[in-house]
C-alpha cells in the first residue's frame, strides 16, 4: 500500500504537510520541486527530504506514485493535469480548480487512465467535525432543516507576506474560504442542488501593511463579499456569507438546525474545537466531548493518508477530487447567480463522504 508523494509547491502550506505525512508509513515524501529551487532545497533540508527535482522531472520520476499539488491556486489544474498524464495519482490543494472547465477536465482526464484524485480540504475529516457527522447521523437534532455559516474577516493584507492573489480573479473568500465551509456542509448535510448569491466589491483597492511588500497598492478583481442561499438535495436550506470586507463580527461559524434541536460546529478551517449540542427540550447548550478524539489538532495530509487507503482498497477517497468538483461547481455557480440575479442548479453531483 505505501506510496511514493512527490510535492509541487513548497511554500506556507508545505511544512505542515510535510510533518504530518512523514507520521504515516505509507506516505514517504521521496522528492520535493517548486519554481523557486531554493525554496524547495530549504524545505527537504528541513525534513530531511533527499531529492529536490524540477516539476519535469518529479512527474518523471517513477518512485513518485502521487503528486501533492501545493501550488497558488491558478496553478492547480496545470499542475495536476500533468501529474494524470504523467501517470501518477494527485492530491490538490484547494480548490481543485479556479475554473468549473478545469476541473471537469481534470476529472475526466483522471477517470481515463484509470487514476484517483483527492482535494482539500481534508479538515472535515477531524475528531471534532466526525463528532457532529455522527451526531447528525444519530438524530440528535432530527431532520436537518437548516443551517447558517460565516467567514468573515478583512482580509489578509495586513499579514500574508504576498496577499495579492487573495483579490485576483480566483481568489476572494469564496474561493479561498469557501470550500473549508462547503466541504462541511456538504459532510453534515450531503450534496447541494442549487444555489442563489448576491456578491459585490466593496473596497476597489488594498493596501498591504505587512512585510516585505509593505505599501504597495493591490486593485481587487474579484467580488470580497458574498452572500449565498444553498438548497440541498436533502431539502435543508442553508445561509452562507464569506467576506474580506468585515472588521468585527459575532456570528458562529456554522450552525445546524433540525426538527428536534440545533448543533454549533467548529471552525471548519480546522480539525477540532468545541461541539454544542441544544435539544429542544435542553434548558441550554451542552458541550458534546468525542468518546476516543482522534485527528483534533493540526492533521492536514490526512486525505492524503485516505487517498492511498483508497487506492489500495479500489474505493473513492473521502477528500475525493468529485467532492471538490462539486465544491467548484457550487462556488462558481453562485458567483454566476450573482450575475444573472436568479437561482441555478448545479451540474456535478458527489456522493456524501462516509464517516471516517
Amino acid at each position: 500500500m505505501r506510496r511514493g508523494i512527490g510535492v509541487i509547491g513548497c511554500g506556507n502550506i508545505a511544512p505542515i504537510y510535510l510533518s504530518n505525512l512523514a507520521r504515516f508509513p505509507v506516505t514517504p515524501v521521496v522528492a520535493l520541486a517548486d519554481l523557486d529551487e531554493e525554496k524547495a532545497k530549504h524545505r527537504a533540508a528541513e525534513f530531511g527530504i533527499g531529492r529536490v527535482l524540477s516539476v519535469e522531472g518529479l512527474l518523471a520520476e517513477p518512485e513518485v506514485d502521487l503528486v501533492l499539488n501545493l501550488t497558488v491556486p491558478h496553478s492547480h489544474a496545470e499542475i495536476a493535469l500533468a501529474a494524470l498524464r504523467a501517470g501518477k495519482h494527485v492530491y490538490s490543494e484547494k480548490p481543485l480548480a479556479v475554473e468549473r472547465e478545469q476541473g471537469e477536465r481534470i476529472i475526466q482526464e483522471a477517470r481515463d487512465r484509470g487514476l484517483t484524485v483527492g482535494c482539500a480540504p481534508d479538515t472535515f475529516l477531524g475528531g471534532s467535525h466526525q463528532l457532529c457527522r455522527r451526531l447528525i447521523d444519530q438524530g440528535r437534532i432530527g431532520r436537518p432543516i437548516a443551517a447558517q455559516a460565516f467567514m468573515m474577516c478583512h482580509g489578509h493584507e495586513g499579514w500574508h507576506p504576498s496577499p495579492a492573489f487573495y483579490y485576483e480573479v480566483g481568489g476572494g473568500p469564496l474561493f479561498d474560504m469557501g470550500p473549508y465551509y462547503l466541504t462541511a456542509l456538504v459532510n453534515l448535510l450531503g450534496p447541494v442542488a442549487s444555489v442563489s448569491g448576491s456578491a459585490g466589491i466593496s473596497f476597489p483597492e488594498r493596501t498591504i501593511t505587512s512585510e516585505p511588500k509593505l505599501g504597495k497598492v493591490i486593485p481587487v478583481e474579484t467580488p470580497t463579499h458574498i452572500s449565498a442561499v444553498l438548497e440541498f438535495e436533502s431539502g435543508a436550506i442553508v445561509g452562507l456569507t464569506t467576506s474580506f470586507d468585515v472588521w468585527h463580527h459575532g456570528m458562529p461559524h456554522i450552525e445546524v438546525y433540525g426538527s428536534e434541536g440545533s448543533l454549533r460546529v467548529p471552525d471548519p478551517n480546522g480539525f477540532g474545537g468545541d461541539v454544542w449540542l441544544r435539544r429542544h427540550d435542553d434548558p441550554e447548550w451542552c458541550l458534546v466531548t468525542p468518546a476516543e478524539p482522534r485527528f483534533m489538532e493540526n492533521a492536514r495530509g490526512v486525505g492524503v493518508l485516505d487517498q492511498v487507503e483508497a487506492i489500495a482498497e479500489g474505493r473513492e477517497p473521502r477528500a475525493s477530487g468529485a467532492l471538490g468538483m462539486h465544491v467548484l461547481d457550487a462556488m462558481s455557480a453562485i458567483l454566476e447567480s450573482a450575475d444573472a440575479g436568479h437561482k441555478l442548479a448545479l451540474t456535478h453531483r458527489t456522493n456524501r463522504p462516509s464517516p471516517l
